[in-house]
């Protein structure tokens, strides 16, 4: 079966990220981002921290979610949480900026 060229330039991972391969990762002396696929990544410290981030745009605008702490938030439970922030995040609600 032939793939087109432009599902191989993705953004996101063709393998999704595994427990084992968390497990395994070892920290080094710049932070590594371990990404899952549709904008959460596990951030591993030079510390050791493993931690999970959802990366998502609104407005134009960059913004980080911090979901938790591995292995405190396991994997398939950080892909809930980035679910439900996706969906407000998509949601059609109307943001105001409180000052």
């Amino acid at each position: 079966m032939r793939v087109p060229l432009r599902v191989l330039k993705a953004r996101y991972p063709l393998v999704a990220l595994t427990d084992a391969r968390i497990r395994t990762t070892k920290p080094g002396p710049k932070p590594i981002r371990l990404p899952d696929g549709a904008g959460l990544y596990l951030e591993v410290r030079p510390t050791g921290a493993k931690l999970w981030r959802y990366r998502y745009r609104i407005a134009g605008k960059e913004n980080l979610f911090a979901v938790g702490e591995y292995p405190e938030v396991s994997l398939a439970d950080a892909r809930s949480e980035r679910d439900k922030a996706r969906a407000l995040v998509t949601s059609p609600v109307k943001r105001t900026v409180r000052k």
